[in-house]
């Protein structure tokens, strides 16, 4: 089954063995495989391309050369890269199965909309995160142990998490900072998060989100400790740079932004949809194959882990 095997969503046996001999193939459906495998493609294509030029611009950079400004940019472009790239892989692969017959599990659940970073891994890259708990967590014994086992379990799956991703200790530094994070949260920020107004909770996870993502992104732990720096030394200076990828992308960013929250999922409730949905991914495909004949080859994050 080649559309999910590559990177996602992670399908396990249990998940679809009735479909495997069973499967019912029916005209809806396919449509409905063709509309999820277009957003994907534009998801991937149309915005998550546009945002790689920023993220990897500014990365490219030695940070000795990057501002405040354009560093934080760079890491915001990179978030919003990442996002577009993994969701839109799995909803291309969704999508896929749906045109053979499978009904897969969702995998992205809208993760920038949440307010704490558990809620984070309970959004992001869900097939992965259960896996993660079935085959890991709970049999070292899960959270049902004492508190010192727990925070061991908890550190070793996240280690583990973050050499799934390659090996390489920016991936385990990474891997380890969420871990630690989620230790806190459950030890003690919960309630506190619990009581706090949600655009305080909100902003406390996209900040801790977006730190996440610049060790994820960078080659080596010395680049990624040099570029925290910079985001961590405040300036009012105006970096050109970041103003000119500013008015290069802003619909971009402007799009990236709204998307992240459940808007389409009401949109396409109305019927006003019913009646704009074929010409909308009509459009979408053409400005996505357009996109791919006049740009380089540019292929999903996820291939590389």
């Amino acid at each position: 089954m080649f559309p999910q095997l590559i990177a996602g969503p992670i399908v396990r046996y249990h998940d679809v063995d009735m479909q495997l001999s069973a499967r019912e193939h029916k005209k809806e459906v396919f449509s409905e495989g063709i509309d999820r495998f277009i957003y994907g493609l534009a998801k991937k294509v149309l915005l998550s391309n546009a945002f790689a030029q920023i993220a990897d611009g500014v990365f490219g950079h030695a940070t000795g050369e990057l501002t405040f400004l354009l560093a934080w940019f760079g890491a915001a472009a990179y978030t919003l890269q990442i996002y577009y790239d993994f969701s839109g892989y799995s909803d291309m692969a969704i999508g896929l199965g749906k045109m053979f017959g499978f009904q897969f599990l969702e995998n992205f659940n809208y993760p920038y909309i949440s307010r704490s970073v558990t809620e984070f891994w309970r959004r992001w890259h869900m097939s992965l995160s259960t896996w993660f708990r079935d085959y890991v967590y709970i049999p070292l014994g899960g959270n049902r142990c004492s508190a010192g086992r727990h925070i061991c379990n908890l550190l070793v799956v996240w280690g583990l998490t973050g050499f799934w991703h390659g090996a390489n200790f920016t991936f385990l530094a990474w891997g380890l900072y969420f871990g630690a994070l989620l230790i806190v949260e459950k030890y003690a920020l919960a309630r506190v998060l619990d009581r706090l107004p949600r655009i305080l909770t909100h902003t406390y996870a996209l900040f801790f989100i977006v730190i996440g993502w610049v060790l994820f992104r960078s080659d080596t732990l010395s680049y990624a400790m040099d570029y925290l720096r910079v985001m961590f030394t405040p300036s009012t200076a105006v970096d050109p740079l970041a103003v000119e990828y500013f008015m290069r992308f802003w619909p971009y960013l402007l799009f990236g932004v709204v998307l992240c929250a459940p808007l389409y999922r009401r949109i396409a409730k109305s019927k006003a949809y019913e009646v704009l949905s074929y010409p909308l991914l009509a459009v979408l495909l053409v400005l996505c194959v357009m996109s791919l004949l006049t740009n380089s080859y540019n292929p999903f994050i996820y291939f590389r882990f």
